[in-house]
């Protein structure tokens, strides 16, 4: 068995970055290192890279999400994005929405380790906590799926009005053009590629901006949320 790489010192823009949380960025830094690493959330190759690839990375993602918003953070794995901007941005109500229970275990881990009082951990899929999970202004996501696929599972969880942020690579733009029919049917607006981080992280991190109107999802997600919103009252009368 090889051993996990040792944690490189914090750079000196993970400092200016989180700020008065910066103690809590480390510890997060050494939970994914170690416990991250042992329960096969994170590669130990990516030991080496974790502030430059991981949390700087997604911490950046704080200069596009609006103030005091509401967050939900889909499939969020390990806890990235929404663990690095949570520590940014105690501003925000975060949802880490994880289907896999070894990732929630850890997230809910992490998230009272650091005291985070403003995230929630959910445990399911998307699709399954539609109309049971109150609609946010903002979805978040990282390495989940391709876009097209992305947003049908992130855009009937927003608001009207509401954005998903989904941090992505070099390919944003053909992602985009690829994923343009599937998003209209899903009610979309305006797609947009954002980079941010400047003298943060070095290549700048990649966010693709998806923008909804008045009907998240379209026209089949509304007839699923008014079905859920049913379903709900339902219960609550027995």
């Amino acid at each position: 068995m090889t051993e996990a790489a040792e944690l490189p010192q914090a750079p000196a823009e993970a400092r200016e970055v989180f700020g008065e949380l910066f103690p809590e960025a480390v510890r997060y830094a050494e939970l994914l290192a170690d416990a991250g690493v042992k329960r096969g959330l994170i590669g130990p190759r990516e030991v080496p890279r974790l502030w430059e690839r991981h949390l700087l990375n997604c911490a950046v993602l704080a200069e596009v999400v609006p103030e005091g918003v509401t967050v939900c953070d889909v499939g969020s794995g390990a806890g990235l994005p929404g663990i690095p901007l949570a520590l940014v941005r105690p501003d925000l109500k975060i949802t880490l929405l994880e289907p896999l229970l070894r990732r929630t275990n850890f997230l809910q881990e992490v998230v009272e380790l650091l005291g985070l009082d403003h995230v929630t951990v959910v445990r399911g899929r998307a699709e399954e906590v539609l109309g049971t999970l109150q609609p946010v202004q903002v979805v978040t996501a990282r390495a989940v799926a391709p876009l097209d696929r992305l947003a049908g599972w992130g855009v009937p969880l927003l608001k009207p009005y509401g954005e998903m942020l989904a941090l992505k690579g070099d390919t944003a733009e053909e992602e985009i053009a690829g994923a343009r029919a599937a998003l209209s049917k899903l009610g979309v607006v305006e797609t947009e590629v954002l980079h941010v981080g400047e003298g943060v992280v070095d290549p700048l991190s990649t966010v693709v901006r998806v923008v909804v109107g008045e009907s998240p999802g379209g026209v089949r997600f509304a007839a699923k949320r008014a079905k859920a919103a049913r379903t709900g009252r339902t219960r609550r009368r027995r």
